[in-house]
């Protein structure tokens, strides 16, 4: 699996386990809700400072973004 393809999952998983929406993570991460959706299907790749964003947002430490899931 790509590493992308995994931020993307990951961040996806994270989103609904804490019940929040695209729109909800965006307005936290200050970013646009087409963005997250773009990142948590591998069409976009995401910046450090907006995966530290996202992380926070997550209330998750950011390596939690690149954690293999099984």
């Amino acid at each position: 699996m790509k590493l992308r393809d995994r931020v993307g999952l990951n961040v996806r998983n994270l989103r609904n386990s804490k019940g929040l929406s695209q729109e909800q993570l965006a307005l936290a991460a200050e970013v646009d809700r087409s963005y997250i959706s773009e990142i948590e299907l591998a069409k976009n790749s995401a910046s450090i400072d907006v995966l530290e964003r996202i992380a926070d947002a997550l209330d998750v430490d950011p390596k939690e973004l690149f954690n293999e899931r099984g």
